[in-house]
């Protein structure tokens, strides 16, 4: 039984999450519940939803402002692209995994003999994510940005998709591409692989900027989006990725999203294979296998500083789990929490802020 200063302990180890989220955990519990039968009618007259209550009204008003887009052309090894007035270089690679080799794609950033930083994304995001705040500290840092196996322009085969795995699949590619230790920043459902990666090579990880996922309190009603990646319909509601990243955006996040990052977000969540790949994570694996993997033996084998990053106002993730003393107690020593002023998605809702704290972490200075 476990429990945080404002939470109540529930059967089987689940915190009660605190009153004050307990109205938006209905409204997205319902949410899932309801838009099976709402997406095709939100998606052809969006209009006739804009004055319905939150999250629909919303989601119907960014479904009418996005576009529909593609996947972009895949890129080229070596090609370069300049974002945000940095140059972001692509690569490829094969590392060992799943009997023989994975494919990789990773982005490049800042200057090749500087200190190494990874980025893992979440969902339904990719590389992207991560490109204005690597624009940002890449004057200091080699920042590389991975798409994770099943996202963006990675492979996409059946194989490995347990968080363990994934995370043995990492660490392959990071030797094949010559990165040896290195500090690791993560987003949502790329920190769970994270988690495995720091406890596996705790020698090599020199700092762990943990984003945005649950970690030694947890309930069921914070992750309803289990049933939605595990059902045998999932692969159908991914391949519309523009209404999978809007609805996503819309109800986990808190401050707007510029209509242009939300473009390439869908973009980049589009190339083929991707619907079918994801939900390989979620049938690999769940939220409460995670949860008790973490309690009882990824978290005591950490060793560098972890800094956790959570966005203040997602109620799916209460600060209050976060800021409990007993959890922060057993983090290894120079860790802590920052707490953004953002939602769910603070890459691009905070992206200021993101970046003057994942760089002040890097540094040392917190």
């Amino acid at each position: 039984m476990t429990s945080t200063p404002t939470s109540a302990p529930v059967q089987d180890g689940w915190t009660e999450p605190p009153a004050r989220v307990a109205g938006h955990l209905a409204a997205v519990a319902a949410m899932w519940q309801e838009l099976p039968q709402l997406l095709p009618k939100m998606i052809a007259a969006p209009d006739d939803f804009f004055d319905a209550e939150a999250p629909i009204g919303a989601i119907a008003r960014r479904l009418a402002a996005i576009p529909r887009t593609t996947a972009p052309q895949p890129s080229a090894d070596g090609e370069v692209e300049v974002l945000a007035g940095t140059a972001f270089t692509h690569h490829f690679t094969d590392a060992p995994g799943d009997g023989e080799t994975v494919r990789w794609h990773y982005v490049e950033s800042g200057p090749a003999d500087a200190e190494p930083v990874i980025f893992l994304h979440g969902v339904p995001d990719s590389w992207f994510q991560w490109h204005l705040v690597m624009a940002a500290i890449s004057d200091r840092y080699r920042c590389i940005a991975v798409d994770l196996k099943g996202y963006g322009q990675s492979g996409k085969r059946t194989g490995d998709y347990r968080q363990e795995g994934v995370a043995d699949q990492l660490i392959a590619l990071l030797d094949t591409i010559g990165v040896d230790r290195f500090s690791l920043v993560t987003h949502d459902r790329g920190t769970p692989p994270a988690d495995h990666l720091v406890a596996k090579v705790p020698d090599r990880v020199v700092r762990y900027g943990r984003g945005q996922q649950h970690l030694w309190h947890l309930h069921p009603t914070l992750h309803p989006q289990e049933l939605m990646f595990t059902a045998p319909t999932a692969p159908f509601v991914l391949e519309d990725a523009r209404t999978t990243t809007i609805v996503a955006y819309t109800a986990l996040g808190a401050k707007p999203v510029d209509d242009e990052l939300l473009v390439r977000t869908i973009a980049e969540f589009s190339y083929p294979g991707i619907n079918t790949a994801v939900p390989r994570y979620f049938n690999s694996s769940s939220f409460r296998q995670e949860w008790v993997e973490r309690r009882t033996r990824l978290m005591p084998a950490w060793r560098c500083p972890v800094l956790l990053l959570q966005g203040r106002d997602d109620p799916g993730q209460p600060y209050e789990f976060y800021r409990d003393p007993a959890v922060l107690a057993m983090l290894p020593e120079g860790s802590g929490l920052h707490l953004l002023d953002a939602g769910h998605f603070w890459p691009f809702e905070a992206p200021a802020e993101a970046a003057e704290v994942i760089r002040g972490f890097l540094d040392g200075e917190n």
